[in-house]
């Protein structure tokens, strides 16, 4: 295999490389190929289309506007950050507005800027880094290793079952997938064997003989995730050609949410409680520690940030009903699994969503409530998978034992915060269990001898 450093698109040699695109600033010039950065472009729509589909069907979220503010978010954090940084929906907000709770588009907002404002303190005020300086890296291993997983375990519902976004964006109905079909089994199979065949496992790695691990790019130049959620939409209009009559051109216009005060306590209580130990967790710190492993050429990303980015972000967005967003490692692992490696993955994205919301505003959910679920699946499960894959790194057993348990608590209580708080207690245990107590008490006792025989030799001298 050649190796990246022999890729003219990576050094900008010869037509359509980087060198052509010197005008741009250097956070969003292409890094691989432009079809390598639009397959990265769609790496974390299987995230992203179920929740805002099942947002806008049963909390009649207004998708226009949506596309709209991510849009412009994507652009921003894409030249800001040079990474392929995601923009997903606050996934545990989403999960209280489509529980039996059926938050309203003003507590879902609530909910967002009360998020939004905890980040963008934390992230002010340096609390942010200082917190992420201190946890363990096994405890931030097994949070990631569990989102990793969550994700693993709803692509496989998705593929396997019927699903109802009507009700929910991840519950599965009992309903089994048909064999055949524009959205059967067969098809998502054969998505999933076509994603394999053309990427692999992604991402070679070289030992080097010093022991370090180099990466170099995978071998296929195939945009296997673009190419996929490109037959996706072309089969919404094969399945349902009606739904070109339910399309409305012009994008939705735009209107301040009224919040009032029993909206605010509801959606604070109810949305933004539960949501942010995981934007905590997985949208700043498990972002910041993926990036320095799947860019460790550049500089590692500042915490502090990272929050303020997804604060000020929401600050805007919420008040005009766009859904409350974060970045996320799924995102990113997805977006890098498909081929991101610079701003302008995020930047492709925004262009098309823009371009969307600009053109058929809302009505554009008639096109995503045919998008084939089994597709959106095998996007899903791939992004879960590299995300899980960054926590192979544990060099102890002791380690890999502290991630386990944290990535155990967290997949059995759905909670990211609960198997949190288990790991760093578990980690603390192993650190107080490692202490030479017999070191200390005779170091204690030692101290206690010398100080007296200062105190006796100072007695003499005195008399």
């Amino acid at each position: 295999m050649a190796s990246a450093a022999g890729d003219p698109l990576l050094h900008g040699e010869g037509s359509g490389g980087v060198r052509s695109l010197g005008f741009l600033p250097s956070s969003i010039r292409l890094k691989t190929s432009v079809w390598s950065e639009l397959g990265g472009a769609v790496g974390d729509l299987g995230t992203y289309i179920p929740i805002v589909l099942a947002l806008s069907l049963a909390s009649h979220l207004d998708l226009g506007t949506t596309l709209i503010f991510t849009a412009l978010y994507n652009f921003t954090t894409g030249l800001l950050f040079g990474i392929p940084m995601p923009v997903q929906p606050m996934k545990s907000i989403a999960a209280v507005a489509l529980s039996s709770a059926h938050l309203t588009i003003p507590q879902i907002m609530s909910a967002g800027l009360a998020v939004a404002a905890v980040l963008l303190f934390l992230g002010a005020t340096g609390l942010m880094t200082f917190i992420y300086r201190l946890l363990p890296l096994p405890v931030v291993r097994g949070v990631q290793l569990s989102q990793g997983l969550s994700f693993a375990f709803t692509a496989v519902k998705y593929i396997r079952y019927v699903q109802d976004f009507s009700k929910s964006s991840s519950a599965s109905t009992a309903v089994a997938r048909p064999l055949l079909g524009l959205d059967g089994l067969v098809l998502a199979l054969a998505a999933l064997l076509f994603i394999i065949l053309s990427t692999g496992s992604g991402d070679d790695e070289d030992i080097a003989s010093d022991g370090t691990v180099r990466r170099r790019r995978s071998r296929s130049r195939v945009p296997a995730a673009l190419i996929v959620f490109a037959l996706g939409l072309l089969l919404c209009f094969v399945r349902d050609p009606s739904i070109l009559r339910g399309l409305r051109f012009g994008p939705a216009p735009l209107r301040i949410v009224k919040i009032t005060w029993d909206d605010f306590k509801i959606g604070f209580w109810e949305g933004a409680v539960p949501q942010l130990p995981l934007s905590v967790l997985n949208s700043v710190i498990a972002v910041c520690k993926l990036s320095s492993d799947l860019f460790p050429e550049r500089a590692e990303l500042s915490p502090a940030r990272v929050s303020v980015s997804v604060g000020l972000m929401n600050f805007v967005g919420c008040w005009f009903g766009a859904m409350p967003c974060c970045h996320g490692a799924g995102g990113l692992a997805g977006q890098y699994r498909f081929g991101g490696r610079s701003g302008a993955s995020v930047v492709f994205l925004a262009i098309g969503k823009l371009a969307l919301g600009l053109v058929f505003g809302n009505s554009f959910v008639t096109i995503l409530g045919q998008f084939p679920i089994g597709i959106l699946g095998v996007m899903l499960l791939f992004s879960g998978i590299e995300l899980a894959m960054a926590s192979r790194d544990m060099g102890t057993k002791e380690e890999s034992f502290v991630m386990l348990i944290c990535a155990g608590v967290s997949l059995t209580g759905s909670s990211a915060a609960l198997g949190f708080i288990s790991g760093i207690v578990l980690y603390l245990l192993l650190r107080v269990r490692d202490v030479d107590y017999r070191g200390l008490v005779g170091r204690w006792g030692a101290g206690r001898r010398q100080t007296g025989n200062k105190v006796g030799e100072g007695g003499d001298e005195d008399a």
